[in-house]
């Protein structure tokens, strides 16, 4: 096995409206990184608005000279750019493969001097180089790259997806187990619930049927997705709505159902419906070197204003 951890991320899964009902599936590789970069802020505090293309958040940012739209993916753990506008950077790692659902894809890594993402600027960042034209002809739109969770580790990140925006704090190493945002003073308005770092991804737990399930928090999903090997008992709770294709970045095509789940619960709120889709999670098992049963995308987080304390690892949901 190569040195780096080469991890398998599902970027998007975006429902075509045509006759076939197909969705795509795009799934990025990273690469762990050897150093962390260094952070700064002309402000603690920062409000940084999004667009969206789709269901996908749209972040204005510049890698060193480079200025364009960046999609926020809390699955990636690193900064990722895209190769056809970095395609004249030096490598200090090339030719690295990793396989998913629909096929395998190559990566690379890089460096950039500086990033800057409104008043918040990041000095010597390791990046993943990868082709994500399957992504820009999806959405119509150019993209220069993801914004991994390597980006945030240091922060109190509050998205608001009602106003487009989204509140950044800076914690400092005095604050790290103080610190909490004005908007949180209000316990009663927000459930708490405990968050894990696994490299470089946030990973929580939901329960139904009496199962405690492991999910990926995943800011670059459109949906919320089950592991189709999971129990009958859990699956006696869902509801299909329709059978769906997932097309990746490989040449092979995924059948996947697509429906409600009844009676999820997450911390101490629960959802009479959930809307999920079904497939065969088994090769993240592989990439992750640990099995998760699914993920929470889009479908979820756009529910309610939603915030993580990476400094704690808490996430704060919005009633």
């Amino acid at each position: 096995m190569n040195k780096y951890a080469l991890i398998l991320l599902l970027l998007t899964f975006s429902i075509i409206r045509s006759e076939s009902n197909a969705m795509h599936l795009v799934k990025i590789p990273s690469i762990n990184l050897y150093y962390e970069p260094i952070v700064t802020s002309d402000s603690a505090d920062c409000v940084i608005p999004f667009s969206r293309a789709g269901n996908l958040i749209l972040i204005k940012a510049t890698a060193d000279t480079t200025v364009g739209n960046f999609i926020l993916d809390t699955g990636a753990p690193n900064l990722v750019l895209n190769l056809t506008y970095f395609r004249n950077y030096v490598l200090t790692n090339k030719d690295a493969e990793t396989g998913g659902i629909t096929g395998a894809t190559t990566t690379a890594v890089t460096n950039v001097e500086k990033f800057l993402m409104g008043p918040v600027k990041y000095y010597k960042v390791e990046a993943d180089l990868v082709n994500l034209g399957h992504i820009e002809n999806s959405k119509g739109i150019k993209i220069l790259g993801l914004l991994g969770m390597q980006l945030f580790k240091q922060f109190e990140m509050i998205i608001d997806y009602e106003k487009s925006v989204i509140y950044l704090h800076l914690i400092s190493k005095k604050e790290r187990a103080v610190y909490k945002s004005e908007m949180l003073k209000d316990t009663s308005t927000y459930t708490t619930v405990p968050i894990e770092m696994f490299e470089g991804k946030i990973l929580t737990y939901m329960y139904l049927a009496g199962k405690k399930l492991r999910f990926i928090i995943d800011t670059g999903a459109e949906s919320n997705v089950l592991d189709s090997r999971l129990s009958n008992k859990i699956f006696s709770h869902f509801v299909i709505s329709r059978r769906v294709l997932l097309n990746g970045s490989g040449a092979r095509k995924v059948e996947a159902l697509y429906g409600d789940m009844k009676d999820m619960k997450i911390g101490n709120q629960s959802f009479s419906s959930f809307p999920v889709l079904i497939t065969n999670l088994e090769k993240m098992c592989y990439s992750y070197d640990t099995c998760l049963d699914g993920m929470l995308g889009f479908d979820f987080l756009s529910l309610h204003k939603i915030g993580f304390n990476f400094a704690t690892n808490k996430m704060y949901i919005w009633k």
